[in-house]
């Protein structure tokens, strides 16, 4: 494993689809919690982007039946995928530490797919800004 970098940071905002839903336990989101063996996911210290081993972050919210999860923790890091056909990947996992290990939801993305997706969020802030003033205050103005 070679993670190069790995940000964690508190988020605010809302998945669906997550891995367990409402399922309860401490240290959703810890070190030691990845998917992948023992000790930290294949992407650093904290959850891996494949399994059960960390719940979503941040504040949001996400999940499966039986419905909506908080987000209030999010990791982003670069390293060998789980799942994604290549030899890196951008991993994501968005984190919901509050309702369980298994409330995550992991993406990897290729450099270039990771490249175009924050390009479409900058400009989708870009476009909400004159009507939003949380678009505009993330842009700084």
């Amino acid at each position: 494993m070679c993670t190069y970098t790995t940000e964690k940071f508190a988020i605010a905002g809302a998945g669906k689809g997550l891995g367990g839903g409402a399922s309860a336990g401490p240290g959703a989101a810890g070190p030691g919690a990845g998917p992948a063996g023992p000790g930290a996911g294949p992407a650093g210290p904290g959850a891996g982007p494949a399994g059960p081993g960390a719940g979503p972050a941040g504040p949001g919210s996400g999940g499966p039946p039986p419905g909506w999860v908080r987000l209030s923790e999010a990791m982003v890091y670069f390293d060998h995928p789980v799942s994604a056909p290549s030899d890196h990947a951008l991993a994501i996992d968005f984190l919901a530490p509050a309702a369980g290990p298994a409330a995550r939801l992991a993406v990897e993305l290729d450099a270039n797919s990771a490249k175009a997706l924050a390009d479409a969020i900058l400009s989708i802030l870009e476009a909400a800004a004159p009507v939003a003033p949380e678009a505009a205050a993330a842009l700084g103005r």
